[in-house]
């Protein structure tokens, strides 16, 4: 008898994580925003004061830490952004545009010589990546979500949606 207790445990081990599960949205649902905590590696959908969806072992640029100032160095931007725009033609599986780099982002790098670079996206897998997802840092400082996941928040993110990202 406490075998069979146990078997749906071992069964929901067996299918890997209950973070890597995108759980079914009731249809309509729409995100007014996003927060990312680079720290914990999750990305969560608000709406109004509460949370609809949470997407854990997120992956960013090859130099996760600190915010991104610069063209090619390969970090994500940290602050207040927003969705504004999206690709579905992308080299990745859909992604969602954010709004880096701001007016202060141009600023700070100007003053340095440098560009703070740009195309920063909330993306999928590469296209035809024929795996699960690549499970370390590897964008040029995109955040990487599953093509499951990527294609949920896809369809409840809205264009102009706020998103912050914390360190």
């Amino acid at each position: 008898m406490r075998a069979l207790a146990v078997l749906p445990f071992m069964l929901l081990a067996a299918c890997g994580s209950a973070a890597s599960q995108t759980a079914p949205l009731p249809k309509g649902t729409k995100a007014d925003r996003l927060l990312v905590d680079k720290s914990d590696r999750v990305l969560i959908a608000f709406a109004g004061n509460r949370e609809i969806a949470r997407y854990a072992n997120i992956r960013f640029g090859d130099a996760p830490t600190g915010h991104k100032q610069f063209e090619d160095d390969e970090r994500t931007p940290e602050g207040r952004y927003t969705i504004n725009g999206r690709n579905a033609g992308s080299r990745y599986h859909l992604s969602l545009r954010i709004s880096y780099p701001d007016a202060a982002d141009r600023t700070y790098a100007k003053a340095r010589g440098r560009s703070p670079g740009g195309d920063i996206f909330i993306h999928g897998q590469p296209n035809g990546w024929p795996g699960p997802a690549i499970a370390r840092d590897w964008t040029d400082g995109c955040i990487a979500l599953s093509n499951a996941e990527i294609k949920q928040l896809w369809d409840i993110v809205p264009d102009g949606t706020p998103i912050t990202i914390r360190p």
